[in-house]
This record gives structure tokens, C-alpha cells and sequence, in this order.
């Protein structure tokens, strides 16, 4: 994914809100979310082509999302999929720091990337490129293709529209997250990030909602979860503008 916007323990009626754009080449595989048949509790979209998934849910309460983090000079060809690092976090049972903390040891076998997990009982952060673990504290954050609230104009903005859409409850919050989640505007030269990538990648990925010939923004997910255990997923696939939406309770061995 290349937005993630969170607002963790926040918001009166709902322990966790997130808003979540994946940018990815047209031409890859990919299925919508749903709940796996390998994995039942598991709710995600799939990428058919490793596997793996950039973010989801399950019925346990165990929650994982996944960004890059962009360094073109550091990519390498021969790595493991990062997709699978979401996929394990939902299928496994171990507590966030301790997968985290195996994550780290075997973070050398990816490119650059950004892992949110959660159990519930607490939410962490971790990035290839600081290799250490921090948690996420109370409010709103967001998270692109750098470190956890590094200010680009998409998070930024992002960040500021979120707080002014949780004044809203239920199926408001919902549409207003969309509408923030479909922003194409874009960003003054003056104002774009220097990721090596040169500039006319950096005006395309610079909006919140990307569109390019060959990529952008595939999919957009809202996640509201509220204090008793109820969540609500709801992804947009794109461009048919696909909809996906479910609704069920967190298990009692599983506080989310």
C-alpha cells in the first residue's frame, strides 16, 4: 500500500479507524477481499501472484498492514515477498512485539518496508530502516512510503481531513474517509518528497489517489472497529469501482 491513515484510540465510539489506498501495476493478479478459504479467519485482498496481502483483518482481531519504503538505490532483485510479512502476522498467534522482533531478523531478506500489527490489547510500527519497533501511540497518524507521520504532502493532508471527517459517526465516517481516499489533486514541484525516483515519478505518486498509463491506485479500504468488538471492512477495487463489504464480531479470545 502507499497511504495508510489510522486513528488509533481516538475516536469516541471506535477503538480503530483506518483508511488505506493500494498502489500497484495494473497488470498484477489481484483478488478483492475476502475471507480465505486456507484461512478462514483471515479478511483480505490477495496478490495472485506471491500470495501474500498489504493489509487485513481477522476474526481474532489480529490486524496488519504493509507499505514500502521507497529507495530505489537499495532495491534488489533477489527477495522474499513482502506481502507475506501481512499474511503471517494474520494466520499466526503470536503477540505483535514478538513477531516484530523475528521480523527483524530476517528483515535483510526484503526490500524496504513499513509493517503495522495489532492484536488488540496494542498496535506497533516497525521499518526496515530504522529496524526497530515502536508503539503506535493514541491519535491520528499517517504512513506512505517513509516512515510513520515523515510529513509528505499526502499524509499531511490525509491526517488533516481524517480528523475533520471523525466528526462524523457511522456511515459518514465511511464516505468521508472514500472521498479523502479518492483525492487526486496534486502537489506543487516545491513541495514534493526527493526519493531518487526523479521527478516525474514524484509528481505521480504524490497525490493520495494515483493514476498513471501502467499504475495507481488499485484498491481503497475503510476499517472502523469499535469498542465492543465490531468491525466494519469495506473496499473499493479499482477502476470498476468494485465493492466489498462485510460485517462481523471480533471473537472473545480476540479484543480488537
Amino acid at each position: 500500500m502507499c497511504l495508510i491513515v489510522v486513528a488509533y484510540r481516538q475516536h469516541p465510539s471506535y477503538r480503530l479507524i483506518v483508511a488505506a489506498n493500494r498502489d500497484e501495476y495494473y497488470r498484477r493478479p489481484t483478488a478483492p477481499a475476502h475471507f480465505w478459504p486456507d484461512h478462514p479467519a483471515v479478511l483480505a485482498g490477495r496478490d495472485l501472484d506471491q500470495m501474500g496481502t498489504w493489509m487485513g483483518i481477522t476474526r481474532t482481531g489480529r490486524f496488519a498492514a504493509l507499505t514500502n519504503y521507497r529507495d530505489p538505490a537499495a532495491m534488489r532483485s533477489e527477495t522474499r515477498s513482502r506481502g507475506e510479512l501481512v499474511s503471517e502476522f494474520l494466520c499466526g498467534v503470536e503477540a505483535p512485539a514478538d513477531y516484530l522482533g523475528r521480523v527483524a531478523q530476517a528483515g535483510s531478506s526484503y526490500n524496504g518496508f513499513n509493517l503495522l500489527v495489532g492484536d488488540g490489547a496494542e498496535l506497533l510500527f516497525y521499518s526496515s530502516r530504522t529496524g526497530r519497533s515502536e508503539a503506535v501511540s493514541p491519535g491520528i497518524h499517517g504512513l506512505s512510503n517513509h516512515l510513520l507521520d515523515t510529513p509528505w504532502p499526502k499524509v499531511v493532508t490525509a491526517k488533516a481531513a481524517m480528523s475533520e471527517v471523525l466528526d462524523d459517526d457511522g456511515d459518514r465516517i465511511s464516505e468521508g474517509l472514500f472521498t479523502i481516499l479518492s483525492d487526486a489533486e496534486g502537489v506543487p514541484d516545491a513541495a514534493l518528497p526527493d526519493t531518487g525516483v526523479g521527478m516525474e515519478w514524484e509528481r505521480m505518486l504524490a497525490p493520495i489517489f494515483i493514476v498513471s498509463p501502467d499504475y495507481g491506485t488499485r484498491s481503497a479500504t475503510v476499517l472502523l472497529q469499535d469498542h465492543s468488538g465490531r468491525v466494519c471492512f469495506v473496499e473499493r477495487t479499482l477502476p470498476d469501482n468494485r465493492e466489498v463489504s462485510f460485517q462481523f464480531d471480533i471473537c472473545q479470545s480476540g479484543q480488537a
